[in-house]
């Protein structure tokens, strides 16, 4: 997300950085190109003109005249802008209620609320231990409520069961009481896609609402909606009252315009963005990491929790002791290759790293596929356990089993050997350092 804003913005900015002295002129210029970047990326209109106002007030300012770095004074500037638009006091969810608290999901249909119901489902009972009940309201398209009773099996979480031919307010009176009598802390409630021109559907939404009594009322929005993410979220929130927004298919998104939009429009805060398919897929929105990112900052914070989430402590000490000890095999290169999957993989990763805009650039430019890495777990699989731990035993006749079996080529297994050996001479080398003689090693580049 962000992709297209971050690259314009940091190309601007570098320009910026060359002069010492930053006039009018030169603020006019790159506010002009601030603000085409943004309309690019389907920011509305009242949005880009607003922000790019608050940020020349500012910026012309005395802070900037007596700042020892004009620069980076406009930079610091633009992102308290930017955050300053994405941040909300009410950015939890609000669980200040008696149970069962009611969280109602709704939107256009195709924006992902069924997927996004499971995914918040799995992330309050894995991280705050809650009791959910999930409940269906979806009779106009085929299988929603069996697609989110199949997503409610794979989240060990309860689905409301499904009688055939009931209708919405019935399903959500029925809801209601299931989940006072079954002890429930939650209960979500994941509506069908309506239009939201469509006076009838909006009125049977309204109805779900007076009956659950819900302490949010969700907006699920497609990412990738663009300019309409802004009537879109105006006539949710003019029919129900949002409390929130969860942005899907933030992945595949180059632009992010909606999230600007939708969260400036409406007053409500973005609780959650979807960033893959996956149940585990669901990150909470922090404004000041999305800035930072945008600004090609990078994001740290997020990328060490991502780690802490799914790196295995105990394998990492593991791995720490054979590095030390200069041992490095095939086994720790999978392991190695497993690890950054589950971080999101490369791409995802130098997102969050600062100063990386460039690097991406290369990447893209070199158009480096990251099912690479799934190609070389397949290799290493195909491998026997004393070929894994032992390299030098991979001779012509085993490069061609392995190929065979992993569906690759030999010259693939050639570069990944070639890799591994690179890396366990590197573990090698430096295993058997003190701090001092690493220090020398390391030098900046």
């Amino acid at each position: 997300m962000f992709n297209k804003l971050s690259d314009s913005l940091t190309s601007t900015f570098a320009r910026l950085r060359g002069k010492g002295i930053i006039t009018e002129t030169d603020l006019n210029d790159a506010l002009r190109e601030v603000r085409v970047a943004l309309l690019e990326a389907d920011v509305a209109l009242p949005v880009a003109k607003d922000l790019i106002a608050r940020i020349k007030e500012k910026a012309l300012g005395e802070e900037i005249i007596r700042s020892v770095s004009p620069a980076q004074m406009v930079i610091k500037i633009v992102q308290d802008e930017l955050t300053a638009i994405l941040k909300s006091d009410n950015q939890a969810l609000n669980l200040n209620a008696t149970p069962p608290v009611v969280f109602l999901m709704c939107g256009i249909q195709g924006s992902g609320k069924t997927t996004s119901s499971g995914k918040l489902a799995a992330r309050l009972k894995n991280k705050q231990n809650k009791k959910i009940l999930l409940a269906s309201v979806d009779v106009a398209r085929p299988a929603a409520q069996e697609q989110l009773a199949t997503l409610g099996k794979q989240a060990s979480v309860d689905t409301l069961p499904i009688i055939a031919g009931q209708q919405p307010l019935d399903i959500t009176k029925r809801a209601m009481t299931e989940a006072k009598l079954g002890g429930y802390d939650i209960l979500i409630i994941d509506t069908a896609g309506r239009l939201h021109t469509d006076a009838d559907l909006m009125e049977e939404l309204r109805g779900i609402k007076r009956l659950s009594n819900p302490t949010e009322i969700l907006l699920v929005a497609d990412s990738l909606t663009g300019q309409d993410a802004v009537n879109l979220a105006q006539e949710f929130n003019n029919a129900v009252g949002i409390t929130g927004l969860i942005l899907t298919r933030v992945d595949g998104d180059g632009r992010g315009g909606a999230a600007l939009s939708m969260r400036a429009i409406t007053g409500q805060p973005i609780k959650f963005i979807g960033v893959g398919e996956k149940l585990d897929q669901l990150e909470e929105f922090h404004a000041e990491r999305i800035a930072s990112r945008i600004l090609g900052m990078g994001d740290v914070v997020s990328l060490v929790e991502k780690a802490l989430e799914n790196v295995d402590q105990e394998q990492a000490e593991k791995m720490a002791k054979r590095l030390k000890k200069g041992q490095f095999d095939f086994n720790d290169l999978a392991d190695q290759i497993g690890q950054m999957k589950k971080m999101g993989g490369m791409s995802s990763m130098l997102n969050m790293l600062p100063g990386m805009g460039a690097m991406k650039q290369k990447i893209a430019e070199a158009n480096v596929d990251e099912k690479i890495f799934d190609r070389q777990l397949a290799i290493i699989r195909s491998m026997t356990k004393k070929e894994r731990t032992d390299p030098k035993m991979l001779n012509a006749s085993r490069k061609r089993r392995i190929a065979a079996g992993s569906g690759t080529q030999v010259p693939e297994i050639n570069k990944l050997v070639k890799m591994q050996m690179e890396m366990h001479n590197m573990m090698k080398k430096f295993g058997g350092m003190d701090k001092k003689s690493l220090l020398r090693n390391f030098k900046p580049f």
